[in-house]
């Protein structure tokens, strides 16, 4: 178990596979905790809109001690960044993956930025792998059955049984293939967490209450 400085910035991490509410889990978590919960639909327009490469963000480190405070100014100035609302549960939820190697590591960065200066709960995005160094991170692994990831899926995209399966199938095989590839680990490998949750027979607000209750504890 780790040991959490609740007085020091901390970092929540969380890993899930498509249909078990993972996502929600980390949006009531983040509310629960008053920090900022970001995601891939965020890092990915913060990438797009900032054209935020390595090089880009080693030049504004330069320029500024605290460049994640100045991008956050920016982004909260009127209506100056408006990101898109993200599905979680669409059928194309790994569209926005990284495709390069480059791409991969200003995400990472822009990570990095993000806890230097602010607590918050991240969503995917090698998470637990990026802040595994962190000296105040709780990594956690949401799952669930498979019949009640389906029905899920089904209920949220109007699909079929046949359909929803065959997208969990796909998205699993993406993002195995995504961690794989940039952590030389698999996602479903439970020591990379501190924290793994069954959804099998929970709600969001019931997983959201173990991720307190062990944060409290460590």
């Amino acid at each position: 178990m780790i040991s959490m400085n609740k007085n020091e910035k901390f970092v929540i991490t969380i890993n899930r596979e498509l249909g078990s509410g993972g996502r929600t889990v980390g949006e009531k978590l983040a509310e629960r905790l008053g920090v900022v919960f970001y995601d891939k639909a965020v890092i990915k327009a913060l990438v797009e809109k900032f054209h935020l490469t390595v090089e880009e963000i080693e030049r504004l480190k330069g320029q500024k001690n605290n460049w994640w405070s100045e991008i956050k100014r920016v982004l909260s100035a009127g209506n100056a960044f408006v990101i898109a609302p993200y599905n979680d549960m669409s059928v194309e939820a790994e569209s926005d993956i990284p495709t390069t190697e480059a791409m991969f590591r200003a995400e990472k960065e822009i990570l990095k930025g993000i806890v230097e200066h602010e607590s918050c709960v991240i969503a995917g995005r090698c998470g637990f792998h990026v802040m595994r160094e962190h000296p105040n991170h709780l990594s956690v692994l949401i799952q669930a059955p498979m019949e009640q990831r389906i029905q899920r899926v089904m209920t949220r995209q109007g699909l079929s049984h046949e359909e929803a399966e065959a997208a969990i199938q796909r998205v699993d095989k993406m993002r195995e293939n995504y961690v794989t590839k940039y952590t030389k680990t698999s996602r479903y490998d439970t020591r990379n967490y501190d924290l793994v949750i069954s959804m099998a027979g929970k709600t969001e607000d019931d997983a959201v209450a173990l991720i307190m209750n062990y944060k409290k504890k460590a």
